[in-house]
């Protein structure tokens, strides 16, 4: 990595490994558990959610939770099928290309892949380690996180952070080739490894002048995206809509819609927007990785988050919702950290 990238990593604590980031509240972890009497409490925060949703949940499990017009079509693959069943399941599912392949058991966009053909997936289920779902790819070209929290017992929640999710795009100047364009921004130049993967020979292609390219179609951190905090742009209509959402998904209450939409009027009202993940007790307050916001202020709301999630957790054992033990907490630590290993390699 040249000097340049390197001082932009450096110098902008988003590009930090998470250890870096998350290790120096271990102390506010350690007297939530302590209020919970439970260093695993979350597992207590949706009920309804494989580990409350901290790691190891299937996405297929909380699609079928999830009221069907708000999501898009999903299928789930199993891992070894052929490739001439899985073509015929997309049929019956009326799922065409393109596409959107990703894995059922999943984390940070890794292994999440645009499929243009049946070629495209014939090498995704050659290459994927585990079962995996088919989803209709939806045209909206935006895309926002909205963090949702709703004690139990109340029929209103409230929306705690939006993050808007600018995708990884460039633009044409008539002149320079895809890989230059690439080149001149930090934020792309870093994701070039893997962008030489997916556009190959394309890369030394020219866009004409004032054209725009996506690069990555969906908003993950990890794969490019720049988040933009839109927090203050929460409104009554807004909050009401994801009511309307999240009470209908059963022992949810805390964690994180992402959401394609036409615009952010239209979303506000419930109208023209697909909910893509439901993320549960693992999620993050993504508002934090805004570029203007401090490492300070990303504590700050994390720590703010986690209060919540403790406290919903504790209502909700008291209810008769267990907390996941010592041993099983770690079990699911290390299944988490071998299965990222695998989706990297994806």
């Amino acid at each position: 990595m040249n000097f340049r990238l390197f001082w932009h990593r450096l110098t902008h604590w988003e590009y930090w490994p998470l250890r870096v980031i998350y290790y120096p509240l271990f102390p506010v972890w350690l007297y939530l558990s302590l209020k919970a009497r439970s260093f695993f409490f979350f597992n207590a925060a949706n009920p309804s959610m494989k580990n409350g949703g901290m790691a190891m949940e299937s996405k297929m499990d909380i699609y079928k939770r999830i009221p069907q017009q708000y999501i898009p079509r999903t299928l789930l693959i199993n891992k070894g099928t052929a490739l001439s069943i899985a073509t015929q399941l997309l049929e019956r599912g009326d799922i065409r290309f393109p596409c959107i392949a990703k894995p059922d058991i999943g984390m940070k966009a890794f292994a999440v892949e645009k499929l243009f053909c049946e070629d495209d997936l014939r090498r995704y289920l050659e290459k994927t380690p585990s079962d995996f779902l088919i989803q209709e790819f939806i045209p909206y070209e935006k895309e926002v996180g909205i963090f949702y929290i709703r004690y139990p017992g109340e029929t209103k929640g409230k929306i705690t952070g939006i993050v808007a999710k600018d995708f990884l795009t460039v633009t044409g100047d008539g002149k320079s080739s895809l890989l230059n364009l690439i080149k001149q921004d930090a934020r792309s130049h870093l994701q070039l490894p893997s962008l030489r993967e997916g556009l190959g020979d394309a890369l030394h292609s020219v866009l004409e002048n004032g054209v725009k390219q996506i690069l990555v179609p969906y908003g993950s951190h990890t794969r490019g995206a720049k988040f933009l905090d839109w927090t203050h742009l929460n409104n009554a209509n807004l909050e009401k809509t994801l009511d309307t959402i999240c009470t209908q998904i059963d022992g949810f209450y805390y964690g994180r819609l992402d959401v394609l939409y036409n615009s952010f009027e239209s979303l506000s009202i419930g109208k023209d927007f697909r909910v893509i993940e439901v993320n549960g007790a693992g999620s993050e307050a993504t508002h934090i990785y805004d570029p203007k916001h401090s490492l300070f202020f990303a504590w700050r709301e994390i720590s703010k988050h986690w209060n919540h999630m403790c406290n919903i957790s504790i209502i909700n054992h008291k209810k008769g919702h267990p907390y996941l033990s010592y041993k099983a907490g770690r079990t699911m630590l290390k299944e988490h950290d071998d299965l990222e290993s695998q989706l990297k390699l994806v």
